[in-house]
C-alpha cells in the first residue's frame, strides 16, 4: 500500500467514522460537514482529482432527493399530515387501534415519500395526541419509527439508500415495489405485534377517552395541488418514467405558484442532506478510485455471493459501523460483479433499511424522533428501545431473507 493509499484510508475511515457516530467531540459538526471536509481533504491529498470528484457524485441522486423535498414541504404546508392526524384520532377507538393507525400511516407514507420526512412531522403529531391521551407515548413512538424504517423498503422513493439502490440497478419502480413491497406489508404488522406483547399493560383491552379534535392549519388550495402532483409522480413513475425525473416533475409542478413564495419552499429545503450525500459520493469514490474498495471486498466477495442470508448478514453489521447509505455507496461497485445482481440489489436495500432498526442509532430516523422528543420531555433512552425494537429488526430481517430467498 502506498503512502496515499494509507492516508486515504485513515481520512476515509475517519469520515465514516464521524458519519456514523454523527459528531466529533469538541468539534460542532453534523454528518453534512464531516462528509464535506472528508471529501475535501481527500481531494487535496490527491485520492482523486477534482474532475473525478465531480464524476463520483450521482446527480440522479441528488435530483431526486431534491424534487421529493420540494413536494414533502408543500405537503406540510399545506396541512396534509395534520389532517391525517386527526383522521386518527377520529377512527381510534383503543389503544392497540391507535398503534395499528399509527404504524399503518407511517409505513404507507414512508413508502411514498422520504421516512426521516415522516417522522420529522409526525414525531410532534404522536406526542401531542398521546398526552391529550393521557397515554405512555414510548411504544407509540417506537411504532412510529420503526413502522417508517419498515415501510421505506417498499420502494425507490422511500429513503435514501433506496435511492441508491434502484439508480445503481436499474430495476424499474414497479420491479422494486413487486419484489420488495410484500416484506414491508408483514414486517408492519410484526412491529405493531411485537410492541403488544412488550407493553401489555400499555396496550390491554381498553376504550380511549375522547379528546376534542386537533386544530388543523392548512391551505386547501395547496394541498390539492400537492395531491396532485403526488398523484401525478405516482403515475408516471408506474408508466416507467425515470425515478429523478419523475420527482423533478412533481417539484417543478409546485413551483409554479401565484400565492407560494419560493424563498418559503426553499429555507424548509434540507440542503444540509444533500450536502451530506455530495461529500459521501466524493468519500466513496475515492475508496473506489485508489483501490482500496476492490481489495475490501474481494476478501467479502466470497460471503456476499452466497445468497441473501449472508449477504444480509454483511449488510447489518456494515450498516452498524458506518451508518447504512455509506455501507450502500461502498457495495456499489461490487455488486454488478456478483452472480446475481438483482437479488444482491434488493437484498441490499432490504438489509440496510431493516438494520436501522436494530438499535436507537440505528438510522437518522431514529436519533429524529428521540431528539423531538427529548426537547418535549419524553426520555426515549437506548436500552427503552432496544424493548421492541432490536426485535423487530430481527424478526422483519428474517422475513426478508426468506422472502428473497425462494
Amino acid at each position: 500500500m502506498t503512502s496515499v493509499q494509507a492516508l486515504t484510508a485513515v481520512l476515509a475511515a475517519l469520515t465514516l467514522i464521524g458519519v456514523a457516530v454523527g459528531r466529533y467531540p469538541a468539534l460542532k459538526m453534523n454528518r453534512a460537514t464531516i462528509a464535506l471536509v472528508g471529501a475535501t481533504l481527500l481531494i487535496a491529498l490527491g485520492a482523486l482529482t477534482l474532475e473525478q470528484a465531480y464524476r463520483a457524485v450521482d446527480w440522479n441522486t441528488i435530483l431526486l432527493l431534491f424534487g421529493m423535498m420540494v413536494l414533502n414541504v408543500n405537503l406540510r404546508m399545506a396541512g396534509f399530515f395534520q389532517e391525517v392526524t386527526a383522521k386518527v384520532v377520529v377512527w381510534a377507538r383503543t389503544p392497540r387501534r391507535l398503534l395499528a393507525l399509527i404504524i399503518g400511516v407511517s409505513g404507507v407514507f414512508s413508502a411514498v415519500f422520504l421516512n426521516d420526512t415522516i417522522v420529522l412531522v409526525f414525531t410532534p403529531l404522536v406526542l401531542d395526541l398521546t398526552a391529550s391521551l393521557k397515554r405512555n407515548p414510548l411504544p407509540y413512538l417506537v411504532g412510529l419509527v420503526t413502522a417508517a424504517n419498515i415501510g421505506s423498503v417498499a420502494t425507490i422513493t422511500g429513503n435514501p439508500q433506496n435511492m441508491l439502490v434502484g439508480l445503481s440497478s436499474g430495476i424499474g419502480f414497479v420491479r422494486f415495489t413487486l419484489a420488495l413491497a410484500p416484506i414491508a406489508l408483514i414486517g408492519l404488522v410484526i412491529a405493531w405485534a411485537v410492541l403488544v406483547v412488550v407493553y401489555r399493560r400499555e396496550f390491554r383491552a381498553e376504550n380511549l377517552d375522547p379528546i376534542a379534535a386537533m386544530p388543523i392549519e392548512g391551505d386547501v388550495r395547496l394541498l390539492r395541488k400537492s395531491l396532485l402532483a403526488t398523484i401525478l409522480m405516482v403515475v408516471v413513475l408506474v408508466a416507467g418514467m425515470p425515478v429523478p425525473l419523475a420527482a423533478a416533475l412533481a417539484a417543478a409542478l409546485l413551483l409554479v405558484t401565484r400565492r407560494t413564495e419560493p424563498e418559503r419552499v426553499f429555507q424548509e429545503i434540507d440542503w444540509g442532506l444533500l450536502v451530506f450525500f455530495c461529500g459521501l459520493f466524493v468519500v466513496t469514490g475515492a475508496i473506489e478510485v485508489s483501490g482500496i474498495g476492490e481489495a475490501l471486498f474481494s476478501a467479502l466477495r466470497p460471503y456476499a455471493n452466497g445468497g441473501a442470508l449472508p449477504l444480509t448478514g454483511i449488510s447489518l453489521v456494515l450498516s452498524n459501523l458506518v451508518s447504512n447509505v455509506p455501507a450502500v455507496m461502498l457495495f456499489r461497485p461490487v455488486v454488478p460483479t456478483l452472480t446475481d445482481p438483482q437479488t444482491a440489489w434488493l437484498t441490499l436495500a432490504m438489509a440496510t433499511t431493516l438494520a436501522g432498526n436494530l438499535t436507537l442509532l440505528g438510522s437518522v430516523a431514529n436519533l429524529i424522533v428521540a431528539e423531538i422528543a427529548r426537547k418535549r420531555g419524553v426520555h426515549l433512552s437506548f436500552v427503552e428501545y432496544l424493548k421492541a425494537g432490536t426485535t423487530i429488526a430481527v424478526l422483519t430481517l428474517a422475513i426478508g431473507v426468506v422472502w428473497l430467498s425462494r
